[in-house]
């Protein structure tokens, strides 16, 4: 074991690969975390306001999760299962049944893919190329559907599509909701496309879409225009599918972010905090009817991880089998709201994105809101930026965090901000 922190971060720089990423603005070592705070191996607290990403939504280290789960691996519960019938998987899927798809009148089978969020996207452009025959998927700007092949084929980010090392095919890109300035339609413009017999897009097997693009700058769609997008996908004989991945969970308030706009998807892809503890888990939930893969014609070892099953129940069991934890949301999200609307206020020309507990400001340039972030963690907050040149400022802090440590959270955002701004006019004036 490394013998002092100088040590600890040196093997970081010569072993670990050049991929890593968010440990580059957020250098330091983590040890332990409860709750919404991270501590770090030389005793300093950070408030956390990234969450992993979205995969902690029920905070770090969940009492009830982490007691299940202690609990299981102390009498010897199944550790790996393939996808053989277990006892946790079982228990899962009753709870998922019982309190999320029965009470919305989802008939959807549930699918375990892969553990991350890419591989789901995976299964689910390969079922709805099944279903259809087709090959062609409509995917949107901005849209953000993972990294591997199929996945980044979806994908809108330059960077990222620039690791692929090859051409990436089977996918058309569509204007996102508000992509153009003024009063444009982007339904109308794909409608457009899709009944132009010489328009060139070739007839899809599916519309994949996310209702707030999380890593492309928290652009939220409008339920008109999520409606309209579904109407288009039946209309043209194409499955619907909402990546959910990090928007669902209760990141924007309702358990899925779509539940609420009058849609019922084809498909939907979840991962992120479904395991409710920070597991790796993955699945999709897909209507009986397109339910079409033979056995293990999408296979993977990791496919459903018993230890996530359990925390998973948990996590369903304690948060969403009554309405309690909705409303606290909504709080919530009116007190982020208001918040970021006094960030938005420091900058002019600023604009406040996304819904629910899934927020930010665009602040109208990366290196602005960059600098933000940075002084922020200097200060002892963990927060990320997002958007096609980063410069959305986003908040994912986790659902559960106290009221009161939302708003020291947004106190040193805001004194940051604060700072940032008066030593770039102080510099623009000399």
């Amino acid at each position: 074991m490394p013998k002092d922190m100088t040590e600890t971060r040196d093997i970081f720089e010569r072993r670990e690969s050049a991929a890593r990423s968010y440990c580059r603005s957020m250098p330091a070592v983590f040890t332990k975390a409860s709750g919404s705070e991270l501590t770090a191996d030389d005793g300093q607290s950070y408030i956390d306001f990234l969450a992993g990403c979205s995969s902690l939504n029920y905070g770090h280290n969940d009492p009830d999760m982490k007691a299940a789960l202690i609990d299981h691996i102390s009498a010897d519960g199944i550790a790996h299962g393939l996808d053989l019938h277990t006892d946790t998987k079982a228990a899962f899927l009753e709870a998922f049944d019982q309190h999320i798809l029965a009470p919305r009148d989802m008939d959807h089978r549930v699918m375990f893919t892969g553990p991350t969020g890419a591989n789901a996207v995976e299964a689910a452009m390969k079922i709805a190329r099944k279903v259809t025959g087709r090959t062609n998927v409509i995917a949107f700007t901005n849209g953000f559907h993972g990294v591997t092949n199929g996945a980044l084929a979806a994908t809108g980010n330059g960077y990222h599509r620039g690791g692929a090392g090859m051409a990436l095919s089977g996918v058309t890109r569509m204007p996102y909701d508000g992509y153009f300035a003024g009063a444009t339609d982007t339904a109308d413009f794909l409608e457009a496309m899709l009944s132009d017999k010489s328009g060139g897009v070739d007839a899809p097997a599916a519309i994949i879409l996310e209702t707030v693009q999380g890593e492309g700058g928290l652009n939220a769609a409008s339920t008109e225009w999520v409606q309209r997008i579904a109407k288009l996908a039946k209309d043209h004989g194409a499955l619907l599918i909402i990546d959910d991945i990090q928007a669902g969970c209760g990141r924007c308030g309702t358990f899925f972010s779509f539940e609420e706009m009058g849609v019922t998807p084809d498909i939907v892809t979840m991962a992120k905090s479904l395991s409710g503890f920070g597991l790796p888990m993955a699945m999709l939930l897909v209507r009986p009817e397109h339910d079409v893969f033979g056995p293990a014609e999408h296979n993977g070892t990791f496919r459903g991880n018993t230890h996530a099953f359990v925390t998973a129940r948990v996590a369903i069991e304690k948060f969403w089998a009554d309405d309690a934890f909705q409303k606290e949301l909504a709080d919530k999200a009116e007190l982020i709201h208001g918040k970021l609307t006094e960030l938005a206020n420091m900058v002019e020309g600023s604009k406040m994105k996304g819904r629910g507990l899934m927020q930010g400001v665009d602040v109208g340039s990366g290196e602005l809101a960059g600098e933000i972030c940075a002084k922020a963690y200097e200060n002892g907050l963990v927060v990320e930026t997002s958007g096609s040149e980063d410069q959305v400022v986003k908040i994912l802090a986790p659902l559960t965090t106290p009221v009161a440590l939302l708003e020291k959270g947004f106190e040193i955002l805001l004194s940051a901000a604060e700072t940032v701004i008066s030593e770039k006019t102080a510099i623009a004036a000399e």
